[in-house]
Order: structure tokens, then C-alpha cells, then sequence
């Protein structure tokens, strides 16, 4: 592909010599073809004003006989020149002359013998050829050549139209400016006469119609219609129509389908010279930017483009740095603003001053807009005042759109590399910190950029002076109760196995079956005392190997003994070979208990993050526990204030009421009716969270925060000083403090929301045994009412009853 992005494939000065001039038909330059026309022997000249005209362009060729013969040599037209343009004014209109693109060529060929001004400067060289590229490779050119001599002989001879439409097209490029020019060649062959050799091949029906199928296939053509049967006497005109600025939008359009075409040097390059072949600005500079939240990319001016990927390369600025600048102006009026002379500009911006000390002069910017909106910039600049002016605007009205659609696919693939990178250093990251996970990423290629290295070495997260808020609605006495499934599953299974025993001991006194079953009921009577660690694992382990391993020999005993082994077979889970009933009541309940809790959260962390925007996460267990982190440090503007603060302490009690309503209303419908207990932990003071990318998770910073983690997982087991009483406690609400000022402070949330009825009369102040290095931790322990509406209990709710974020 040329440099100006059309399809080129040959130069015509290489289409000369043995190679290009394989044309089988003879042929010879004449005027006489023209010469009839002028002497009215085409009835179009006629009693007419064209006839009087052509009585004296007669007379002058009484004076010039040697035209009236084939002409072997050009010299004659030079000798007889006032002639020859007599008679060319019937080719070429007089009062377009100066301004028109046409040539006479001797026929099938590149050499001119005649031409407009016009076209001797923009299409031929020095010794009268056509120069420049053509968008046809030379093979192809050869049999165009081949293909419209048969399309003149058959209209000339057999009468018959053949439709052939070439789209030739001719690059050059202009000497004085060097750019580019695209011509649209057309070709006339009215003045070229086909005289036959003989007689000439007569066509069958049958030849007319492969003729027609197959006009373009050359080898039927030559066989049917053999070259040298045919002679061609006359010449061929050709006109030229400027098709510059259709050329160029549509190699532009073709360029920007590229992925690569904002990415590569040498394409940003080329694009830069189509624009100044449609602006017809030899100096113009273009410049083309991304803006990206309150980032600008600037993607040009000695930017090296090597990745696949805009902005890998790119100047990242912040949209700040341009306030006041001709560029915001542009992307504030939403429209192109058009700079004379940058240079006499009063009260210029420093990023101006530095346009004018590069060079600039004249301006023209516009933002790009997709979908609605300014999603980057294009600037075309000159160090000529006054380069551009409102009439180029059309123009740029036309490349507006492409330049949008291809900086929009380059941000969606930067977005995309961007989300990978973060995903393979964070996996899953909360939406509310992505722009910093963004930010650093961005950060990591401009390092890449200005120093070197893979660009994906990202800073530390960390967030300073964020408040933590911690809840946890735990199932009572989980761990009990697993054991107790575990328990009863066992001496099921043991009893089964226990009656195989029994019945083929029946069958057959063998000794070895009566110490199988002494081993069974030793099991039983050790599960029966309780349940230690190993025994589960220990009591399948003896099950597989020394009872179920016999089942296959003692079937044979009796249909007695088969059908005991059926029912223990039975009894088993498909999947774990095990008896798994209870435990299966038992996890039922804890799952769907632990995701109606989870659900109903999500609902409300929804409604949450529209008071404000903060960090959240949680975890399923036995229960759900889940935090949150607020700070002016988690938002990407900084705006924050202490009473968003307040709205998520106050919204996490009514939340706290939700789970406890919710838990005792699905209570009674689960296999296993399952308790839950409620605690939120308050902490006073700001902590730092940075984090942790070889665990991928956020976690406290500092030696002293480290504090507020032991408390979050130590808090739960907590005794009520002087007592063996835990803190928390089903259908209660344990709010842990440790500084008097936060005890004030939910005192005040706790009676609001008794005043509502979500919370019974009564607050019970207690102090906690110290834990192991925590001491200091009071409670405020209340009691939720089981009997208050439910659907009430919601962000919702508390954003119409509070102060609105």
C-alpha cells in the first residue's frame, strides 16, 4: 500500500518497454478519424455552425497534407501545431482549457501527443508519458488494455455494446507541494477507427452469447476474435477528473478500520500526510488526543507507538493542565474553534506559549464526540497564520466521525488491557475502588514509558483515614450442632451395618462375624459418649474396610442377609458413600438461612452506596460477616463528609435489625431450627487499608490497625465480664465500643429506631472480659422485636427518615 493509502500496484513508468507493450493488436496513430469529423463526414457537423467551422479547418489541411496520413512521427504534429489545435477544439472545449485534465494518446498506450495544460502538469513527464502510480498491478493493466480494444472492435464491427466501467485511478504527486493528487481516468474512443484484415470472423449465435458470459476472460476473446484480424488507426483520448478528497476519505475510512492505524508510527504518519492532501497544507501537523475521565492523552508529537494499545506509548496529561487552553474551549462549546495566529493570541496559556515555541502558528481543533459524548480531540496545525478557515470546515465535519470511531475502539481496547492487568494482580476489585486500581495501572505504563520495563509493575493501594464497620449474624452454636449431625449420621450408619452383622452371624456362626460385631458395638458405644476429632474419619475408615468390603460374600448367606445390605446400601449418599442425612438437615438449614441473610445484604448495600461510595465486602461461613470502609481517600474526587459517616453507622443497626427479623421469620421453615446472633464492632479512629496483591484482598496497614483485626476475629467468643455469658446472644444486637463518645452516639440511633419498633424498651450496658491483648471493650447489648413488620426495615427506609446523603 502507498504512503496516501491507495491501492497501488504499479508505477506507470515501469508499464513501458518489451514487457508492458505485448499488445497484440496493430495499431497506428492517425488524425484522420478527427480529420472526417471536421470535413463533415459525421453528420453531427452538418449544416451547422460546427460544418462552417470545418470548411475552414479544411482549408488549413490543404495546407498540411501530411496529416491526412498515419503519423509516425510526433515531430509532424510540432511542424503543423496551429493546425492540430484547430482541429483538437473539437476534442477539447477552448473555453476550458486551462482548467480541464485531457490528453490525446496514441491508441492503447501511456504516450500523450497532445494535451490540455492542466494535465501536462499534473500527469505527464518530461519525454510525454503518464506518471504516477495507477491502482491496477501491471498484469491487470495489460488486459484492460486487451479488454477495451475487444469492446471497440465489437461495437465497430458486429454492432454489439459491451458494458465496461474501469475505475482507473491515477496518484501523482505534485512537484511543487509533494502531495498527493488522485485523478479519475476516463477513456474515449470515438476518434479511433477499427479497420479488419480480410474478412472478418463471423460470430455464431452461440459465440455472441459466450462472448457476453465471459467478456473478461481474455483466452475466449483471442480465439474468436483473433488480434491480427484487426487494426486500429486513430487516437484515444483520455480525461482526468480530480477525485483528491473522495480518494482520501476513503483510504482514511479504510486506514481507521485498522486496529493499528492510531497505534503505529508509520500509519499515524500516513494519516497525517492524507490530511494534508485533503487540506491542501504541506505543513499541516496533526495531533489527536483521548480523554479518559480527567486524563488527556496526547497520542502524537514524538510519541513512538509500538503496542497495540493507544495510550501504551501515549502523554498522559490531566485535564486540569489545559483549563483555558484553545482545547478546553473546544470541548466546552462542544464544537470546532479555529485559531488564526496562535502566536498573536493575547493572554496565552503556558501549554499555548509551548505550541507557538514548536512552531505553530494556525489552529484548527475539534472534539470527538461518540454516543453523545467528548471522547477526545483532533488538532490540525500549521506554522503558516491563517491555514485554516471556516471553509474547511465541511472537510473536517467529513473525518470527524472516523477519527471518533477509531480513538473509541482504541479506548474500549485500552479499557479492556487495563481491567486484565488488574484482574491478574486483583482478580474481582468492589466498583468503588476500581478508579484507584485504574489509576495505578495508568501510573505503571507511564513509568513503562518513561523508563522503561513491562509497564505492569503497579503501585500500592493504599487508602489513608478510612473508617472501618464491621457486623457479623453468626448461627448459634454451629459448630454443636455439626458435631450432633455428624454424631447421629454415624450411629445410623454403625446401626445398619450393626443388622447385616447380626443377621448373617444368624445364618453362619462364625467366629470372626460375632468380633466383627463386638467391634461395631464398641464403635457405637464410643460415639454415643461423644464425638471426637478423628472419630468420623476413623469409624467410615473401619466401615469400608473391614464390614462393607464383606458384603459381596455375604449376600450369598440368605435373602435375609441380601436384604439388610440392600437397606444399608440404601441408606448411603449417593455421592459420599456415607450416611448423610442429618448433616444434610443441618447444612440445608445453615445454606439457606446464610443466603437469605446474604440476599436481603445485597439488597441493602445497593441502596447504601447511592448515600455514598464505599468500599464493601462480606463473607458466608456459618452466618455472614461483612465490612465496610468510608473515607474521603476512597473516592476518586475526595468529597466527604463526617454525615455520610453517620448514615452508614445508623444504616448498619437497621440492617442488623433486618437479618434478626428475617432469621427468625425463616426459622420455623428450615429442617433444623437454627438461631442467630447479631454484633457490630465500632471503631473510632480513621485506619489505613492497603492492599495485599499475593493475597489479593485488602487488608489493615500499620502496627497499631493491626489492632481492630484481632478484635474483629476474637469478638464473637467475648464473655460478659464476671460471668461465662458471651456477648452475643439470639435475637439480640451486641454493639461493641471502646470509647465513650460512640457509646453516646449509638445510644442516640438505638432509641430512634425503638421509637419505630424495630428495637424492644431497654439498653443493657455491660463490660467484656478482656481478651487476649484487647481490654477496654464495653457493649451496648438491645433486644430486637420478633414480632415488628418486616418489610419496613430498609436503606430505603432510612434514606426518607435520615438526612439525605
Amino acid at each position: 500500500m502507498a504512503a496516501d493509502g491507495t491501492l497501488h500496484h504499479a508505477d506507470l513508468g515501469s508499464l513501458t518497454g518489451e514487457g508492458f507493450d505485448t499488445f497484440p493488436f496493430r495499431r497506428q496513430l492517425s488524425l484522420r478519424p478527427l480529420i472526417d469529423f471536421w470535413r463533415g463526414e459525421d453528420t453531427a457537423c452538418e449544416g451547422s455552425v460546427c460544418a462552417a467551422l470545418g470548411t475552414v479547418v479544411r482549408d488549413a489541411l490543404t495546407q498540411a497534407p501530411e496529416l491526412l496520413e498515419p503519423i509516425h512521427d510526433p515531430a509532424i504534429l510540432e511542424k503543423h501545431v496551429d493546425v492540430v489545435d484547430a482541429l483538437m477544439a473539437a476534442v477539447f472545449a477552448p473555453a476550458a482549457w486551462d482548467q480541464s485534465y485531457g490528453a490525446a494518446l496514441t491508441p492503447f498506450d501511456l504516450v500523450s501527443v497532445y494535451e490540455t495544460p492542466a494535465f501536462r502538469r499534473a500527469l505527464l513527464s518530461d519525454d510525454g508519458r503518464l506518471r504516477g502510480q495507477v491502482n491496477l498491478d501491471a498484469e491487470n493493466m495489460k488486459l484492460a488494455r486487451i479488454r477495451h480494444a475487444y469492446k471497440v472492435v465489437l461495437e465497430r464491427v458486429y454492432g454489439i455494446a459491451i458494458e465496461m466501467d474501469f475505475p482507473l485511478i491515477i496518484s501523482t504527486t505534485e512537484p511543487e507541494s509533494g502531495l498527493t493528487r488522485h485523478y479519475r481516468i476516463m477513456f474515449d474512443s470515438r476518434f479511433l477507427a477499427v479497420h479488419v484484415e480480410g474478412e472478418a470472423p463471423v460470430l455464431t449465435d452461440a459465440a455472441r452469447a459466450r462472448l457476453h458470459n465471459a467478456f473478461f476472460d481474455v483466452a475466449p476473446l483471442l480465439e474468436l476474435l483473433p488480434p491480427e484480424k484487426f487494426v486500429f488507426e486513430g487516437f484515444t483520448v483520455i480525461r482526468a477528473l480530480d477525485v483528491t478528497d473522495q480518494e482520501v476519505l476513503s483510504s482514511i475510512k479504510r486506514d481507521l478500520i485498522d486496529r493499528e492505524s492510531i497505534v503505529s508510527q508509520a500509519k499515524f504518519d500516513a494519516l497525517q500526510e492524507k490530511l494534508r492532501t485533503l487540506f491542501r497544507r504541506p505543513d499541516l501537523r496533526f495531533g489527536l488526543a483521548a480523554l479518559d475521565g480527567d486524563k488527556v492523552m496526547i497520542l502524537n508529537y514524538g510519541a513512538q507507538f509500538e503496542h497495540a494499545c493507544i495510550f501504551a506509548d501515549s502523554k498522559h496529561h490531566a485535564m486540569k493542565d489545559f483549563k483555558g487552553t484553545v482545547y478546553s474551549r473546544a470541548v466546552e462549546g462542544g464544537r470546532a474553534v479555529i485559531v488564526h495566529d496562535l502566536a498573536a493570541q493575547a493572554n496565552r496559556h503556558p501549554v499555548e506559549d509551548q505550541m507557538v515555541a514548536a512552531g505553530l502558528r494556525g489552529l484548527m481543533v475539534a472534539p470527538l464526540h461518540y454516543q453523545g459524548r467528548v471522547i477526545g480531540e483532533i488538532e490540525l496545525g500549521s506554522p503558516e497564520a491563517g491555514a485554516f478557515t471556516p471553509m474547511q470546515l465541511p472537510k473536517l465535519a467529513e473525518i470527524l466521525p472516523l477519527f471518533a470511531m477509531a480513538v473509541q475502539r482504541s479506548i474500549d481496547e485500552f479499557n479492556n488491557r487495563v481491567q486484565a492487568i488488574i484482574k491478574e494482580k486483583a482478580t474481582a476489585i468492589h466498583p468503588t475502588v476500581e478508579w484507584r486500581f485504574r489509576q495505578a495501572v495508568l501510573n505503571a505504563i507511564e513509568r513503562r514509558r518513561d523508563q522503561g520495563g513491562d509497564g505492569t509493575e503497579m503501585d500500592p493501594i493504599v487508602f489513608e483515614n478510612v473508617y472501618p464497620l464491621y457486623a457479623l449474624a453468626d448461627i448459634r452454636g454451629s459448630s454443636t450442632q455439626r458435631g450432633l449431625a455428624i454424631q447421629a449420621d454415624l450411629l445410623s450408619q454403625l446401626k445398619l451395618a450393626a443388622a447385616v452383622i447380626d443377621q448373617a452371624h444368624r445364618e453362619k456362626l462364625l467366629p470372626a462375624l460375632d468380633e466383627l460385631r463386638y467391634r461395631i458395638a464398641r464403635s457405637v458405644a464410643q460415639i454415643e459418649r461423644g464425638l471426637k476429632s478423628g472419630d468420623e474419619v476413623g469409624v467410615i475408615n473401619f466401615l469400608r474396610h473391614d464390614v462393607e468390603r464383606l458384603f459381596a460374600h455375604l449376600e450369598s448367606f440368605s435373602p435375609h442377609v441380601r436384604e439388610r445390605i440392600e437397606k444399608y446400601r440404601s441408606a448411603l449418599d449417593p455421592k459420599l458413600h456415607t450416611v448423610y442425612h442429618e448433616r444434610r438437615r443441618f447444612e440445608e438449614s445453615v445454606t439457606r438461612l446464610a443466603e437469605s441473610i446474604s440476599s436481603y445484604l445485597d439488597l441493602e448495600e445497593q441502596h447504601a452506596q447511592a448515600m455514598f461510595p464505599h468500599y464493601f465486602e462480606k463473607q458466608k461461613t456459618d452466618g455472614v460477616d461483612y465490612q465496610v470502609y468510608v473515607g474521603a481517600s476512597l473516592v476518586e474526587n475526595g468529597g466527604y463528609d463526617p454525615l455520610y459517616l453517620k448514615n452508614l453507622r445508623l444504616w448498619q443497626l437497621m440492617v442488623s435489625c433486618g437479618i434478626a427479623l428475617r432469621a427468625e421469620q425463616i426459622r420455623q421453615r428450615l429442617p433444623v431450627p437454627l438461631e442467630t446472633t447479631h454484633l457490630i464492632l465500632v471503631q473510632h479512629a480513621p485506619l489505613a487499608i492497603r492492599f495485599r496483591f499475593d493475597e489479593k484482598r485488602f487488608d489493615v496497614d500499620g502496627a497499631y490497625d493491626i489492632r481492630y483485626e484481632i478484635v474483629k476475629k476474637r469478638i464473637d467468643k467475648a464473655l460478659i465480664k464476671g460471668t461465662t455469658e458471651r456477648i452475643t446472644q439470639p435475637g439480640r444486637i451486641a454493639v461493641i465500643y471502646s470509647q465513650p463518645s460512640e457509646a453516646v452516639e449509638y445510644r442516640g440511633y438505638i432509641e430512634y429506631l425503638q421509637s419505630l419498633g424495630y428495637l424492644t424498651r431497654g439498653i443493657e450496658e455491660l463490660e467484656l472480659e478482656e481478651l487476649q491483648g484487647v481490654h477496654g471493650l464495653r457493649a451496648l447489648r438491645v433486644t430486637v422485636d420478633t414480632h415488628a413488620r418486616t418489610d419496613g426495615v430498609t436503606a430505603a427506609s432510612l434514606l426518607e427518615a435520615s438526612p439525605r446523603a
